[in-house]
């Protein structure tokens, strides 16, 4: 009898043996189900990578080189970064129709998707700007509106004017309108600094103030009714200033001649 007690299982025990079963399964998970997202991840860059180079092949090596090396008609793209083929790519940019002093934005002929893998590509090719995901450029706070304003005109209002609607460089060149343009390459643009623009990196420029910069951008170009009224292309004072002497001048000419012709001597006569 005493060694059938001594033999007896303590109550707890099937409830310690499932306990250590479950740690060794969870264990198991934790060290081989990363690493087979790692893998499934670097399978994924890598066919992307492969897909963007045959883009890159077709329509892009012409100019470019096949390795992205440039030619005496294209820069090369090593070290550009992805934000930079999302920027020009995206924004129809790229492929250009034909060489000038400045590069238009038209309609893009890639999908998103084939985008990416032309950025993948070209990342592959040597480290550079990072596209951006949606946290970097999209603000919730108010108070960027204003900031963004403050930097805006600090920074950009010298060529794409202080309202955002562009304005006359040198040599056939100018800084574009941002009205319509997507926050996302908005914020690509300060990263790399595409055609005569100068890049704003991170060190020279912190990822919160170009973020604030996008808010004042979309909030200043986007389709609401201007609370000022009539904009006059937003081109500032100079306009404004010719349609007074043109239109305000005018009318008062305009308003005297009547008068006089109204008057009583001018019906005598």
């Amino acid at each position: 009898m005493k060694k059938l007690s001594a033999r007896r299982r303590h109550p707890l025990a099937a409830l310690v043996v499932l306990l250590l079963a479950l740690a060794a399964t969870g264990g198991l998970y934790a060290a081989f189900a990363p690493a087979d997202k790692a893998q499934a991840d670097v399978a994924a860059q890598s066919l992307a990578i492969d897909e963007g180079k045959k883009l890159f092949a077709v329509g892009c090596s012409s100019c470019h080189g096949l390795n992205g090396q440039g030619s005496s008609d294209g820069p090369s793209l090593v070290g550009v970064g992805s934000a930079a083929v999302d920027f020009q790519v995206g924004t129809g940019r790229m492929p250009a129709q034909q060489p000038g002093a400045q590069v238009p934005r038209k309609k893009a002929i890639y999908t998103q998707g084939e985008i990416d893998q032309l950025a993948a590509f070209v990342q592959s090719l040597g480290p550079g700007p990072i596209t951006p995901d949606a946290k970097q450029y999209t603000s919730t706070n108010p108070d960027d509106i204003s900031k963004g304003g403050e930097l805006f005109r600090t920074n950009c209002a010298q060529c794409h004017n202080f309202a955002g609607q562009g304005g006359a460089l040198t040599k056939g060149k100018y800084a574009p309108s941002l009205e319509g343009v997507d926050a996302k390459h908005i914020y690509e643009a300060m990263q790399t600094g595409p055609q005569n623009m100068p890049s704003f990196p991170d060190s020279t420029m912190p990822e919160e103030q170009k973020k604030q910069i996008v808010a004042f951008v979309r909030h200043t170009t986007n389709d609401e009714p201007n609370p000022g009224g009539l904009t006059l292309g937003s081109l500032g004072p100079v306009t404004e200033g010719l349609f007074g002497w043109i239109f305000g001048l005018g009318t008062l000419i305009a308003v005297a001649i009547w008068v006089a012709a109204h008057t009583t001597k001018a019906k005598k006569s």
